[in-house]
């Protein structure tokens, strides 16, 4: 007989996506800030890698929380954006619109980190993991703050730099 799959199964699968996005999230941000030109987008790719890393471990905390060994599955879609973002640097490397093209491609990575890190934190609360909720929340308010800083540079100057080329 199959054991049923509940919201606890949801939870720990989605865990498991994110904690191996994350974890390759952490080898592509280097390359992104290589591949910048605006030293603000460098650093802003810089400052998100070392957030990263803290992310990473907070997840292996959730894992500890729920009495699981942290380990990753296959994150298609992590793969795919990342994919596309490569993509962007091959394709424009030197050009004046590839700071633009790696913000978007940047903001596209934050977006699904928001859309998990957001289901995981209400999850968690209605699974009664109170302390992995707290965890959960924190990572994504800076997954937020992320994509608002990456918004404003890309409005006031990484935009009007690709269009003005």
């Amino acid at each position: 007989m199959a054991i049923p799959k509940t919201l606890e199964t949801l939870f720990h699968e989605t865990l498991k996506d994110i904690y191996y996005a994350e974890r390759k999230i952490l080898k592509a941000l280097p390359k992104m800030a290589k591949a910048a030109i605006a030293p603000e987008l460098k650093a802003a790719f810089e400052k998100h890698r070392d957030e990263t890393e803290v992310h990473v471990e907070r997840l292996q905390q959730v894992f500890e929380i729920i009495g699981k060994r942290a380990q990753g599955k296959t994150c298609d879609a992590i793969e795919g954006i990342i994919s596309e973002g490569e993509e962007i640097m091959d394709d424009f490397k030197g050009q004046p619109a590839l700071d633009a093209g790696l913000a978007s491609a940047a903001q596209a990575v934050e977006h699904y980190e928001i859309a998990r890190y957001g289901t995981l934190a209400r999850w968690a609360g209605e699974l009664g993991y109170k302390d992995a909720q707290k965890i959960l929340v924190t990572t994504l308010q800076e997954e937020e703050a992320t994509d608002a800083t990456l918004t404003a540079l890309a409005e006031a100057s990484l935009n009007p730099a690709a269009q003005a080329a």
